[in-house]
């Protein structure tokens, strides 16, 4: 399974950009699909993450109210992440990941596969 998180750039403070996450080589309908980011310096932080089973959605407390994951309906292989009220500590690289068991958990070990990161910078 290939993964390709695309879709960052430089926004300023309180700006929005939507981040996707697609995959070349099978359906993302049915699969869990998490989010993480990584900031320099720091370790692999969860953002969020969508259930293959019943499509509920969990975020980490630090974006909760300010993104939002979604499942694009007609492009089955493609899953998004909604980024708005970006902030400065927002900056980071951005992964997609796919959990084959649906734990739809926060710990980047139990994601199977990872895509590419694309780099998000908030800044004035």
């Amino acid at each position: 399974v290939q993964l390709q998180a695309f879709g960052g750039g430089l926004v300023q403070p309180g700006g929005s950009l939507r981040l996707s996450c697609a995959a070349s080589t099978t359906s993302l309908d049915n699969v869990a699909i998490g989010w993480f980011r990584q900031a320099p310096g720091k370790e692999r932080e969860w953002v969020s993450c969508i259930s293959a089973s019943d499509g509920s959605t969990y975020y980490a407390d630090s974006v909760k109210g300010r993104f939002t994951v979604s499942r694009d309906n007609a492009e089955k292989n493609t899953v998004y992440l909604q980024m708005s009220g970006l902030k400065s500590e927002d900056t980071a690289v951005y992964y997609c990941a796919l959990d084959t068991a649906d734990l739809v958990s926060s710990s980047p070990r139990e994601y199977d596969y990872w895509g590419q990161g694309t780099l998000v910078t908030v800044s004035s």
